[in-house]
């Protein structure tokens, strides 16, 4: 099993940054890569970043790239997602998942195994 544990949302107005980390426990050993989700209210949950293991592959959404960046410290078992130039569309519950099957890295929710409990992140205009 893997727990995971979503930080640092809150209320940031347009084009502030934002950075929201996802620190794991348990058998660790086992995940493949991370990735970040969210979902607004009515729609339904988005893939918005990913990364690999050692930290050298990633993958974003096309809504973020360019404004978003997300980073893994290994020693420390959490990723984090560096929010800038944020707009009132990123308003959304920010979810980490864990992937333990194959290396690649995906874009699908149905992908990954282990979910943290989200942590909400509202932008204002």
């Amino acid at each position: 099993q893997v727990q995971l544990v979503e930080s640092g949302g809150g209320l940031v107005q347009a084009g502030g940054s934002l950075r929201v980390s996802c620190a794991a426990s348990g058998r660790t050993v086992i995940t493949t890569s991370m990735g970040w989700f969210r979902q607004a209210p009515g729609k339904e949950r988005d893939f918005v970043a990913a990364i690999s293991l050692s930290g050298g592959n990633t993958l974003y959404a096309d809504s973020v790239k360019g404004r978003f960046t997300i980073s893994r410290d290994n020693a420390k078992d959490t990723v984090y997602l560096q929010m800038n130039s944020l707009e009132p569309e990123d308003t959304a519950v920010y979810y980490c998942a864990a992937k333990t099957t194959s290396w690649g890295l995906s874009r699908s929710q149905y992908a990954y195994d282990y979910w943290g409990q989200g942590t909400q992140v509202t932008v204002s205009s």
